[in-house]
């Protein structure tokens, strides 16, 4: 296992730089388990965030809010276990990191030594700038966040899309420089009008990856599970959907559970 390891060039931030420079576009797709991860990596996604939206889509919960540290290095660990090739980045959950740089250090650490991931995610700029810092004077890879940001979704009461007024949009883009300058190797953007979310990926030399902000950034990010079609709830513009697993899944349950009623299963030839 571990020779196979060696023998994939692994993706790391460097590699994200050199796909800017080049013009060659950034696959990031969100896993939380090891089953998922392995299927995700095989497939020769570059990214692999291990989200926090696993609050949504693994204990059903309304928001992102809930997910605790403890739970983040769970999801983190067992993702990093099935990938041979993506680089991981598993998100801050809220509350590790917001107002206490030393804190937001320590929840750092302990994700990259618990999970041996490859970098953290923080959500927001000027605000987390002190944290974000302090992240990065311990050799730990920092990717930001931008847009519309999930964890403040009580500050703004609502999924809207973001920074559609000059000011944010203003504000949107001396923060992606401030992130940038502080070190950060890679942004995320949630949620923008296009045309902003363009202007910010030509304004500043690192990965700009988007959700909901158009083509003209440097790569895309989804939730596996939404472009899979396993959830079914969650439709917003910006998803497109490759299958769905949803129907799939439901109807071999299904097949199962008429074959178990009728005694067609097991046959004679499954049973010892």
């Amino acid at each position: 296992m571990s020779i196979h390891k060696e023998s994939i060039k692994r993706v790391t931030t460097h590699i994200l730089s050199e796909m800017k420079l080049k013009g060659e576009k950034i696959a990031m797709l969100t896993s939380y388990d090891y089953s998922m991860a392995s299927i995700v990596d095989k497939a020769g996604v570059d990214v692999i965030l291990v989200g926090d939206s696993a609050s949504n889509v693994m204990a059903g919960h309304e928001t992102t809010l809930p997910i605790t540290l403890d739970q983040m290095i769970y999801h983190g660990a067992s993702v990093v276990r099935a990938v041979n090739r993506a680089l991981v980045v598993v998100d801050l959950p809220f509350g590790t990191y917001q107002g206490n740089s030393k804190e937001a250090l320590c929840s750092s650490i302990r994700i990259m030594k618990e999970c041996s991931a490859d970098a953290v995610k923080l959500e927001g700029g000027r605000e987390i700038l002190e944290s974000v810092n302090r992240i990065l004077s311990a050799g730990i890879p920092v990717m930001g966040h931008l847009g519309l940001t999930p964890q403040s979704i009580h500050k703004f009461g609502t999924y809207a899309v973001r920074a559609k007024e000059e000011e944010e949009a203003q504000k949107l883009l001396e923060d992606a420089k401030m992130l940038e300058e502080a070190g950060c190797f890679a942004i995320v953007l949630e949620k923008i009008p296009a045309s902003l979310a363009t202007k910010v990926a030509e304004s500043i030399s690192i990965p700009v990856i988007g959700i909901g902000a158009g083509g003209g950034v440097d790569g895309q990010v989804l939730v596996a599970h939404d472009m899979l079609g396993i959830t079914q709830e969650f439709s917003p513009r910006f998803l497109r959907r490759y299958h769905n697993l949803f129907a799939e899944m439901k109807g071999a349950v299904e097949n199962y559970i008429e074959d178990v009623k009728s005694k067609d299963f097991p046959n004679e030839r499954e049973q010892y």
